[in-house]
């Protein structure tokens, strides 16, 4: 349910963005969001309480909110408040970010190796990756993960290339197990 609240609200969100031209703005809005609740982990379990009245609810979501984000986003707030949905907030505004990385054709890309990569070998890669997709430009995520041993593992979206170490290890100990003497 949760990924279908996110998926209706983030795309409705995004049409409705690109119809008024506001993709940049809403944008800048629902990145906001997503930072104030992650500064603020009890907003949300305080906006899902059920002692909590709806309309105490509402009272604070208009304090936090109303007067800071435009009008539409306020009023999907509120929304997603009243349909009782304010667990999902966080994902609804990261499923309308993604949504506008894709249309802008930005890669969101996780990179994990065992040891940090120099500079030079993070253009090459990050250009690599450029050649080899349709995005344009790329938001790179580097993650240093010892057991890898060598090679490493990238992710864009739900592809995965793992040319780790670690990886041919557990596929040869895989092979090696299921051989019968």
């Amino acid at each position: 349910m949760a990924k279908q609240v996110r998926d209706v609200y983030g795309n409705a969100l995004f049409e409705v963005a690109l119809e008024e031209n506001r993709v940049d703005g809403y944008l800048s809005e629902a990145q906001g969001i997503i930072t104030a609740i992650d500064e603020n982990p009890d907003l949300i379990q305080m906006m899902t309480h059920p002692q909590i009245s709806e309309e105490e609810k509402a009272s604070v979501l208009e304090s936090i909110f109303r007067g800071r984000v435009s009008e539409e986003i306020y009023a999907l707030l509120d929304m997603i408040l009243r349909k009782g949905h304010f667990s999902d907030v966080k994902d609804v505004f990261s499923d309308f970010v993604d949504r506008v990385k894709e249309y802008r054709r930005i890669g969101v890309v996780y990179v994990s190796t065992p040891m940090e990569l120099p500079a030079a070998q993070r253009s090459a890669l990050e250009d690599k990756l450029l050649e080899t997709t349709d995005y344009v430009t790329l938001e790179p995520h580097y993650d240093v993960d010892p057991a890898l041993i060598g090679g490493m593992v990238i992710r864009i979206g739900d592809r995965v290339v793992d040319s780790s170490v670690r990886s041919k290890l557990d596929s040869l100990t895989h092979e090696l197990m299921s051989i019968r003497l």
